[in-house]
C-alpha cells in the first residue's frame, strides 16, 4: 500500500491510501484540478433546460390559451376551466376567476358581461 499526504493551496491536508496507480491518479487529479465527467456535465445541463421552462401557473397555462387562439371567440369561466383539465392542469373556478381579471387589467384579455356573466375574449 502506498499512502500520499497532500496540503492544498486552503490548508487542508489530505491523506490518500491504495495502491501506486490509485494514489498517482488522484494526486494528478488533485495538481491539475478535478474536471467534471460528461456524465455529471450532461446532467448539470439537463438541470439548467428544466430551470429555464417556465412553471405550469395559471397564468403561463392561460398565457398559452391566448397564444393559441382559444379566446378568439368568448369563453366563459367554465370553459377556461374544462380546456386546462384537458390539458392536464386542474385548478377550481376560484383560482381561475382572479388570473383572469389578472390578465384582463394587464390587457391581454376583454371581459364582456352577457345574461349575468363574464366572458373573455383575446
Amino acid at each position: 500500500m502506498t499512502k500520499a499526504h497532500l496540503t492544498t493551496r486552503t490548508g487542508t491536508t489530505i491523506v490518500i491510501d491504495g495502491s501506486r496507480d490509485e494514489v498517482a491518479a488522484l494526486v494528478r487529479q488533485i495538481e491539475h484540478g478535478a474536471k467534471t465527467s460528461g456524465a455529471s456535465r450532461a446532467a448539470s445541463l439537463r438541470s439548467r433546460a428544466r430551470r429555464r421552462q417556465p412553471k405550469p401557473t395559471p397564468i403561463n397555462l392561460i398565457s398559452s390559451l391566448i397564444d393559441g387562439g382559444f379566446f378568439r371567440k368568448p369563453k366563459d369561466l367554465g370553459a377556461v376551466k374544462v380546456a386546462l383539465e384537458e390539458m392536464g392542469h386542474f385548478y377550481p373556478v376560484t383560482t381561475l376567476s382572479p388570473t383572469l381579471l389578472r390578465l384582463v387589467r394587464h390587457r391581454q384579455l376583454r371581459r364582456l358581461k352577457d345574461k349575468k356573466r363574464w366572458l373573455y375574449t383575446g
